[in-house]
């Protein structure tokens, strides 16, 4: 079973949300780093660069995959997560607790687009996860 916190919102491309403010905090959910398996590279993007919502930002390598991360809202760059750049692998052994981006939202109803806890574990059920 997929862990999915019940604070964060969550996008159908598996990247997830914490809202505070005008900021967010994103990261790689459970299920994707799952599927991905053992993560070895990540690449994010600078501070003050601009991200767009449902656009690549950044990629996520695994010895299975390579794969774009996608911003689930628009804003700028206001700091990378440096740690998980130099040990992508705590991506794996704790999805939640390691974010990747912190953003400014240039529109901040855009996380209410976004999907709540239940949605996504219905989103992820019938997509066949678990």
């Amino acid at each position: 079973m997929t862990n999915v916190p019940s604070d964060l919102r969550y996008s159908k491309t598996h990247e997830w949300v914490k809202v505070d403010g005008d900021t967010a905090e994103i990261g790689v959910d459970d299920y994707a780093q799952e599927q991905l398996g053992d993560i070895t590279y990540l690449e994010l993007p600078e501070s003050g660069s601009e991200v767009t919502q449902g656009e690549p930002l950044g990629v996520v390598e695994s010895v299975k995959a390579a794969s774009d991360i996608y911003a689930p809202v628009s804003g700028e760059v206001i700091e990378t997560n440096q740690g998980a750049v130099d040990s992508p692998d705590q991506v794996n052994s704790k999805p939640y607790q390691t974010w990747l981006l912190r953003i400014r939202m240039s529109d901040p109803s855009q996380a209410d687009s976004l999907m709540d806890a239940d949605q996504y574990q219905r989103f992820l059920d019938e997509q066949g996860g678990d």
